[in-house]
C-alpha cells in the first residue's frame, strides 16, 4: 500500500511501555507527537502510553515509568508506536501481539522503531510485506520471520497503516514522515526546524525532510544560506556564492564544507528539490513551472533530480503527498 496523505483514523498517538524500555526511542515518540504544541491548532495529536505488563517498567537508565493506562489503552488509538524491543529474540507476551493485532484490525496504524519490528513481526501482520530495523539486527530478524520482505538499505519502510523505521535516531526520519503525511510540508519542516535535524540524512530510502541551516554556521556563511533559499531560482555559481560571502573561493568552499558537510552544488540541489516539494504540494504550478522557479531550469533536469534523490517522479510525489 503506497503511502498517503490522509491522517489516521484518529489523531490519538498510544506508545506501549514495558519493563526494560527502550529509553531514547520511547523519547522519540514523546518529543514527536507527546508534547503540547499549541500553535498547531486543535487537530494535533493526543498522547498515552500503554503498559505492556504489570509491575514496574524500568526504562533503560535507571529511569521508572507509571503509565495510566495498560494495553486497554491502544483501543481506539489512531496510531500505535512500539519502541525498540528489550530483546530480538525474546518473544513479546501474548496479550501485547493480541492487543496489536485488534488495534490493526479496528484501522490503526502500526508503527516500530528500531527492534520494536520484532514485536511486529510476531504479530504475523508483517509477513509478505517490506519492514526494516538496526543493521545489527536484520540477520535475526532474517532468521526468526523469514516471511518478512526485509528491507536492508533504507533509513524507514512506509508500507501505509505499518511502518518500521531502521535504527535508534532514524526513529525521528520516520516519526517526522508520519507528520508530513498528517500535516503536510509546512507542519512537518516546522517540527523538523524544532528538532534541530542534521543538514542532510543519507539512506537508500529518499526523506521528506526540511534540512535546517546548521547552528554552527559562521554567521557570514549561516545568513547567506538563508537568503539563497530565497533566490533558488537563479544561477548560483561558485565565484558569486563566494564574493557574496566576502571570501576567497578556495576559503568559501573549505568553510561552506565544514558548515553543511557537503559542496554547494549538493547544496543547492536538494534546497532546490525542498521548495520543489513544497510547490507540488501546496499549488496547481505546472511541472514545468515549478522547474523554473526552483532553478532546475527545465522539467527534465527536475525529474531527474527527483529520480536520483527521492526515487519516484514529481507528479507521483504530488499526487501522493498533495494537500487536501
Amino acid at each position: 500500500m503506497p503511502p498517503n496523505r490522509n491522517p489516521p483514523q484518529n489523531p490519538d498517538v498510544a506508545v506501549v511501555a514495558y519493563d526494560g524500555l527502550c529509553t531514547f526511542e520511547f523519547g522519540i515518540a514523546v518529543e514527536l507527537f507527546g508534547l503540547p504544541r499549541p500553535e498547531m491548532g486543535g487537530g494535533w495529536y493526543r498522547f498515552r502510553v500503554c503498559a505492556a505488563e504489570p509491575g514496574p517498567i524500568r526504562a533503560v537508565g535507571g529511569i521508572r515509568v507509571a503509565t495510566d493506562h495498560g494495553l486497554d489503552g491502544l483501543a481506539g488509538a489512531g496510531t500505535v508506536i512500539v519502541p525498540g524491543w528489550r530483546g530480538a529474540r525474546e518473544a513479546p507476551p501474548a496479550p501485547l501481539l493480541d492487543a496489536l493485532r485488534d488495534a490493526h484490525r479496528r484501522g490503526a496504524r502500526l508503527v516500530s522503531l528500531c527492534s520494536g519490528v520484532f514485536v511486529l513481526a510476531a504479530t504475523g501482520l508483517l509477513d509478505g510485506r517490506r519492514a526494516t530495523t538496526h543493521w545489527r539486527y536484520l540477520p535475526t530478524l532474517a532468521e526468526l520471520h523469514p516471511a518478512v520482505r526485509i528491507a536492508p538499505d533504507v533509513l524507514y519502510v512506509d508500507e501505509g497503516d505499518i511502518l518500521t523505521a531502521a535504527g535508534s535516531a532514524a526513529g525521528i526520519d520516520l516519526c517526522v514522515h508520519i507528520v508530513r503525511r498528517d500535516h503536510g510540508s509546512r507542519i512537518a519542516n516546522q517540527v523538523a526546524r524544532r528538532l534541530v535535524l542534521p543538514p542532510h540524512r543519507e539512506g537508500g530510502q529518499a526523506q521528506y525532510v526540511e534540512r535546517p541551516v546548521p547552528q554552527h554556521a559562521g554567521s557570514r556563511l549561516a545568513g547567506l544560506l538563508d537568503r539563497l533559499r530565497g533566490r533558488l531560482g537563479e544561477p548560483l555559481a561558485v565565484p558569486r556564492l563566494a564574493a557574496e560571502a566576502g571570501m576567497s573561493e578556495r576559503t568559501f568552499l573549505r568553510r561552506f564544507a565544514e558548515a553543511t558537510g557537503t559542496t554547494p552544488g549538493e547544496w543547492l540541489v536538494g534546497e532546490r528539490l525542498a521548495h520543489a516539494r513544497t510547490l507540488l504540494e501546496e499549488t496547481d504550478l505546472p511541472v514545468e513551472r515549478i522547474a523554473t522557479e526552483c532553478g532546475f531550469g527545465t522539467a527534465a533536469t527536475l525529474r531527474h533530480h527527483f529520480r536520483l534523490r527521492l526515487g519516484t517522479a514529481p507528479r507521483d510525489y504530488r499526487d501522493r503527498f498533495r494537500a487536501a
